[in-house]
């Protein structure tokens, strides 16, 4: 008895492909070759169908070819390329085929490694449809072939095929195919099928699909040395209600026992004893039966009737199936002849599908089209892949979702501020209906300001600031600004002004005296000089209003707040301005910052931290979703960071923790960090100075991506081109700048030193300053420790280790160079980034099984290149 060995992929092997060939209808066919370059196409020479290159359909990725010794003659075409990921965790392929949502498509990826990348060693990586998990792609060796195929309704006009890297490799694609099916065929309860197997009994062919299955289904030989192959020239009508569109050429095989008296026996195993499947067997009678020959069997399943007696039909398909929940891990069929038949049982084929509920609801059809129109308007450069909202691990940048159980998610707030977006403001913003927050802040929009940003219902935030707009701001927006329900900023747009303030010069009529010269040109630099003031006062005005927006905003009432937090029930946090406390808001975890009343210096922090957060957006800095400004009643509403604040996981006492963090995590937050501190100083204008970075002011999302938060200290340059700003002392012990405390010159370096100690402490898991040591601070620790050549010591003891020595060393180097006493021997933050990702680069190749680059010096110089950091002793 063989056995069907349950795999949700089969490997295809060498594609020998023996075909009829006569012209076919492709319409409903999207074929894409990965990675062949963007104006390439071609028509297969076997198949017939028609490959275009996969360039229109992603952003991301890099085109390679697998090793020649991989490119046989037998190798289909779309198999000698392929598209890698080596860059962001979640790339996506985004189609939008002709019929698009309640239709039914099977698609189908394929994947060969071919050793592309000369490494020999095979990735593995979760593929994503839509946005569900479908899969994770396992290849057992180089040369291997696997496709991954589901049937499937399309619930919106969208296809999206995602590659997800986890940490396993790089993610790659060799053919990406789209097939339009009849929505008859294969009609299910519920739920997409993926297969399972699909099997041509008794055939001789190597492989068979287009263009002898219309539906380029790929049908795999299966037989056995225990049964006989049957087989006929006659073509096998398949017309009489053929739902299932099955193909001749796969009818006219079949399989019999050797053994008349045997039964026919075929078995696989399901590795989910809660599976449920969809099993198909196909049945024609392939010999010319005399007449006192018959045929007629029973199936059975597990030893269960399964279906009978069944006579098949002469050179006439006959299609049985059944949805079979898995009840065992074995799934047997033996089918006996029964005591009236002469001639023993056959098979033609067989399909079997496993049951997969996506139930993960796409983001609506509606604010998809808006925000693809709005990508494709303004050629919005962003990882925008895939589906806008979800998963919601993977959402757009910029864009934030709602979600709940029962309606798709919906985009409730996009940031394209700094996008280099220039023209109008297009209309397409106005379908995204359910917009909370719309900031366009800092590019070169030009045009009036458009009335249906007014007519958005929910709208309560819209940042306007540093553009080119032109006009009067709209009635109905002031008058939202007014009455408290939409926090507005239109600054730095010159020719933008008040309702009002926006008329032309008014003509004067001037009398007619006897020195008429005179008069003239006295009314007229009268009248140039009462323009010009006139004019300085509107802009006063304007200025005038922003300003005291910013000292009014509120968003959310007290009682609003006391529902996102289920009347303040849950506590996660208390520090000097009060405590915070965990909430929900439109299905969003958020954490809520409540002003204490005894916090003296909590509403200037309050004031700030609106100030700088309100024009800061950044992977790597916390979003500030609202705040409450009601009374007595002071908040901040905040993204929930799941995994806390850096420092506890590096405390050894940390009881929650389940692992200590990996040298490869504590580098990723390190970057994450030293990224969000580069944005503030070099991304924002003017820059801004946090004043307070402490591993506690670092926190850690549910994937342990750090962002900075507390910015009730921070500082922003005044003056363009500043390089210092006097300032009263404020920090933590052990973080502060020497040069701060001694002469209260605060510059961006002040920072840069904050962060060096951080660093320390990701490095070795101990304090800014120890209580066990004396007090001793960690900067004079780590040189004692470096004094005497002592790495392995130095790094946290914890990861027993497990680290590359010179990834490591790089890092400490880096670490000293921040924490230099003079401010201008220390790094840019933007170099401090630079030298970490090659940190990261080298703990990758250290774990992938290559020899590190060993580098003695580090290459970090600050902003005027003048100044050359000394690498310390190893």
């Amino acid at each position: 008895m063989d056995m069907l060995k349950g795999s949700l992929f089969e490997l295809l092997g060498t594609f020998a492909l023996i075909f009829l060939v006569h012209a076919q209808d492709q319409s409903g066919f999207i074929s894409i070759d990965c990675g062949i370059s963007e104006d390439s196409s071609y028509t297969d020479q076997v198949t017939g169908i028609y490959y275009t290159s996969d360039a229109t359909f992603i952003d991301t990725g890099i085109s390679n070819s697998i090793s020649p010794e991989f490119k046989t003659n037998s190798l289909p075409q779309q198999l000698w390329n392929v598209r890698s990921f080596p860059e962001g965790i979640n790339n996506c392929y985004t189609l939008r085929p002709a019929r698009g949502r309640g239709n039914k498509y099977l698609i189908r990826a394929q994947f060969m490694y071919g050793n592309y990348d000369a490494k020999n060693q095979l990735p593995e990586f979760d593929l994503i449809l839509g946005v569900n998990m479908l899969e994770s792609v396992q290849l057992d060796n180089a040369s291997s072939v696997i496709s991954k195929e589901i049937i499937h309704v399309l619930s919106s006009d969208y296809i999206y095929v995602c590659l997800v890297n986890t940490d396993s490799g790089i993610p790659f694609i060799s053919a990406l195919e789209l097939r339009l099916l009849d929505n008859s065929m294969y009609e299910t309860q519920s739920g997409s099928l993926v297969r399972y197997a699909r099997w041509d009994f008794g055939s001789p062919y190597e492989l068979i699909r287009f263009k002898d299955d219309n539906c380029d289904r790929f049908w795999f030989p299966y037989n056995s040395g225990e049964w006989k192959m049957l087989n006929t020239s006659r073509t096998i009508d398949t017309d009489d209600d053929n739902k299932l569109q099955l193909t001749s050429i796969v009818m006219s095989t079949a399989v019999k026992p050797l053994n008349t008296m045997e039964p026919l026996k075929f078995s696989w195993e399901s590795t989910d004893p809660t599976s449920k499947f969809y099993i198909y067997l196909y049945f024609a009678e392939v010999e010319e039966l005399q007449l006192n020959e018959s045929r007629e069997f029973n199936i059975f399943l597990n030893g269960n009737l399964w279906h009978g007696p069944l006579t098949p039909e002469s050179f006439e398909a006959t299609a049985m199936y059944r949805i079979s929940s898995s009840i065992s891990e074995k799934f047997e069929f033996s089918i006996y002849k029964t005591n009236s038949s002469t001639l023993p049982p056959i098979i033609n084929a067989l399909e079997v599908y496993l049951v997969k509920q996506l139930l993960q609801s796409q983001t609506d059809q509606k604010d998809v089209d808006a925000i693809m129109n709005i990508k494709s308007l303004y050629g919005v450069k962003k990882n925008w892949q895939g589906d806008p909202c979800a998963p919601e691990n993977y959402s757009w940048e910029g864009l934030n979702c709602s979600y709940n159980d029962y309606n798709p998610p919906r985009i409730i707030s996009l940031n394209l501020s700094s996008s280099r977006l220039t023209g109008n403001i297009t209309p397409y913003i106005s379908n995204l209906t359910l917009l909370q927050s719309l900031d366009l802040s800092q590019n070169g929009l030009n045009g009036p300001i458009p009335d249906f940003l007014s007519q958005l219902p929910l709208l309560r935030s819209l940042n306007l600031t540093g553009n080119k707009l032109t006009g009067s701001v709209p009635v109905e927006l002031i008058e939202r600004y007014k009455n408290g329900s939409l926090l507005l900023s239109v600054k730095s747009n010159p020719e933008l002004c008040w309702p009002g303030s926006c008329k032309k010069k008014n003509k004067f009529v001037v009398p007619v005296v006897v020195s008429v010269t005179a008069a003239f040109i006295f009314l007229t630099t009268l009248a140039t000089f009462w323009w010009i003031r006139r004019g300085r006062q509107e802009v006063g005005k304007v200025e005038e209003m922003d300003a005291e927006m910013d000292s009014n905003k509120r968003q959310f009432t007290y009682s609003e707040v006391l529902t996102i937090t289920n009347n303040l029930e849950k506590v996660v946090g208390k520090g000097g301005f009060g405590t915070v406390y965990y909430g929900h808001l439109d299905g969003i975890q958020v954490a809520v910052k409540m002003l204490s009343q005894s916090s003296i210096q909590g509403y200037k922090q309050f004031q700030a931290e609106v100030k700088h957060l309100m024009r800061v957006h950044h992977r790597n800095v916390t979003s500030l979703i609202g705040y409450c400004n009601d009374g007595y009643h002071m908040g901040l509403i905040y993204e929930y960071m799941v995994n806390g604040d850096l420092k506890r996981h590096l405390s050894d006492n940390y009881f929650m923790m389940p692992s200590v963090l990996s040298w490869e995590e504590r580098l990723r937050i390190a970057t994450d960090a030293a990224q969000g501190l580069d944005y503030l100083h070099d991304g924002c204008k003017p820059s801004i100075i946090h004043r307070d970075i402490k591993s506690t002011n670092i926190l850690l999302n549910e994937r342990f991506q750090a962002k900075l938060a507390d910015f009730g200290l921070s500082r922003a340059f005044p003056i363009e081109g500043s390089s210092h700003v006097s300032t009263a002392v404020v920090g933590t012990p052990g973080y502060l700048d020497p040069e701060v405390y001694n002469a209260i010159r605060l510059t961006e370096k002040s920072d840069v030193f904050s962060f060096g100690v951080v660093l320390l402490e990701i490095i070795t898991s101990q304090p800014a300053i120890s209580k066990d040591r004396e007090k001793t601070h960690i900067i004079e620790w780590v040189s004692c420790m470096l004094a005497n050549g002592d790495i392995k010591n130095t790094v946290d003891p914890r990861l027993q280790g497990e680290f590359d020595i010179n990834s490591a060393w790089k890092a400490v180097e880096v670490a000293m160079c921040c924490v230099s006493p003079t401010s201008t021997e220390r790094p840019a933050m933007h170099y401090v980034v630079m030298e970490l990702k090659q940190c990261l680069e080298m703990e990758a190749s250290q774990k992938e099984g290559h020899e590190p680059e060993s580098k003695d010096s580090i290459g970090i110089t600050t902003e005027d290149q003048s100044t050359e950091i000394i690498p310390l002793a190893r």
